[in-house]
């Protein structure tokens, strides 16, 4: 029997006690209110609670529940400094790391997956694993060419443990609200669930890969591993070396913190306009800091590619235009533009002020030089969003997501975390007006204006 469903009434049980201690310190919540404490003071303790227990339970589980921690991670740049600061360690942990799988499993699967003569096809392999995530873990191998190349292993039973875990995860995902504020964690989940048949095929994966590694070859600025080998639940890629994102988080230097943000940023629009394939998972874990030359020769590795959005196009036109437009200070125009794509339904009207009202404080980045990107920043917007008195929530609770764009926004929010943990200052308006479609119209304009001006 495979490791993880024979865990499954333990995972179950870890799970189901999360909504229990909820309930528990909302009780303990009303008796300190009663007792006199201030709303605001208990409210945070009650936070603090829950972040120490569902950061506990995740770290210890693989499956969607390390899955579900991975994605909600990069968020950590909103909660309050005082309850992130506890947990930033263990958040951290959660990007790269969980509890390896036996050796003997390892070696079953391999046989089973690349035949009882497995080990002829490498000169070495590493019995011990250089990482451990979610569903799946790396060993570090050299193939019988002599390539140093990384072996990625499926769990046993990784896709059972998926969905049970999201499952059980989405009937409470209301009380997981309250954790980072401004996000709707019931939606999130939701779409972790439709992309685990799609995580679990390495055959995809491994397509996604190639089409990056080519795109890439030789390029100056990111590097990504090529495929060496694919098997049902076996995934063999090039071995990368660099310094995880999650070192620089925590202890980078500016120069390295900036460059690498940099490069996220370019990763993040670049990689979708030339390859078609919008890269998913922008969690830490999945980047690293490659130190080769100059400074400005750094490159940013990048792996993982288990989950990614098809979009022959590139991004969407309607984000650049709306993003120009909305810089512009042209409210009707970029009411009329969200209007149109679905992301103002057609019963509802709204003021196209404060529609832009709303924009102009979260697109701030693409509208400076350069931006440098602050926990304190995030902290903001998502207080802004959060807060049921402020008129930003008031709003948005008005507006719509498309389907087609639930991806995009999840991996722009996460990468944007990933930027405010970093603390990173970015040139955002230069990748935008290189690689996003629709936006560059920005600059023409910009230019004709300062032409018009001059004269």
């Amino acid at each position: 029997m495979s490791e993880l469903p024979r865990k499954a009434v333990t995972r179950t049980a870890k799970l189901a006690a999360l909504p229990i201690g909820f309930a528990g310190r909302s009780a303990w919540g009303l008796g300190k209110r009663i007792g006199g404490r201030s709303a605001e003071i208990v409210a945070r303790e009650l936070q603090q609670r829950t972040a120490e227990q569902l950061f506990k339970v995740l770290g210890e589980l693989k499956g969607g529940a390390m899955k579900f921690g991975q994605a909600l991670s990069v968020f950590e740049s909103a909660l309050p400094e005082d309850i992130a600061g506890p947990y930033r360690a263990a958040l951290t942990k959660l990007q790269d790391a969980a509890p390896p799988m036996p050796v003997s499993t390892v070696h079953r699967v391999l046989a089973e997956r690349l035949g009882e003569d497995w080990r002829e096809l490498f000169a070495s392999f590493e019995d011990t694993p250089s990482a451990a995530a979610s569903i799946g873990q790396v060993h570090r191998a050299v193939w019988h060419d002599g390539r140093e190349v990384a072996v990625k292993v499926q769990y046993p039973g990784a896709g059972e443990a998926l969905l049970s875990d999201l499952t059980q995860l989405a009937r409470f995902s209301r009380l997981l609200g309250p954790l980072i504020p401004g996000m709707d964690i019931k939606p999130l989940i939701a779409e972790l669930r439709d992309r685990v048949s799609e995580e679990l095929d390495y055959g995809l994966e491994a397509q996604a890969q190639k089409a990056y590694a080519a795109e890439f070859a030789d390029d100056p600025d990111v590097f990504v591993p090529d495929v060496v080998h694919q098997a049902d639940q076996v995934l063999v890629t090039e071995w990368m070396d660099g310094v995880p994102l999650a070192a620089l988080i925590s202890g980078g230097t500016e120069e390295e913190r900036n460059r690498v943000g940099q490069l996220l940023a370019r990763f993040l629009f670049a990689g979708t306009a030339r390859t078609g394939l919008l890269h998913a998972d922008p969690h830490p874990g999945n980047f690293r800091l490659i130190k080769e030359g100059a400074p400005e020769e750094w490159r940013l590795g990048v792996m993982d590619f288990g989950t990614v959005d098809r979009l022959a196009d590139g991004l969407p036109s309607t984000i650049g235009d709306s993003l120009r437009l909305a810089l512009a200070g042209e409210a009707q125009e970029v009411y009329e533009t969200l209007r149109a794509e679905g992301f103002v339904k057609p019963a509802i009207t709204l003021d196209p002020d404060a529609v832009l009202d709303y924009l102009l404080p979260i697109i701030e980045p693409a509208g400076a030089e350069e931006f440098t990107f602050t926990r304190a920043w995030m902290r903001t917007q998502a207080a802004r969003i959060a807060d049921p008195r402020s008129p930003a929530h008031q709003l948005g609770k008005q507006l719509n997501l498309p389907p087609s764009y639930l991806l995009i926004h999840r991996v722009t929010l996460s990468t944007i975390g990933v930027l405010c943990q970093l603390n990173a200052t970015v040139r955002m308006r230069d990748e935008l007006l290189d690689h996003l479609p629709g936006f560059a119209a920005a600059s023409t304009s910009a230019k004709e204006d300062a032409a018009r001006s001059s004269a």
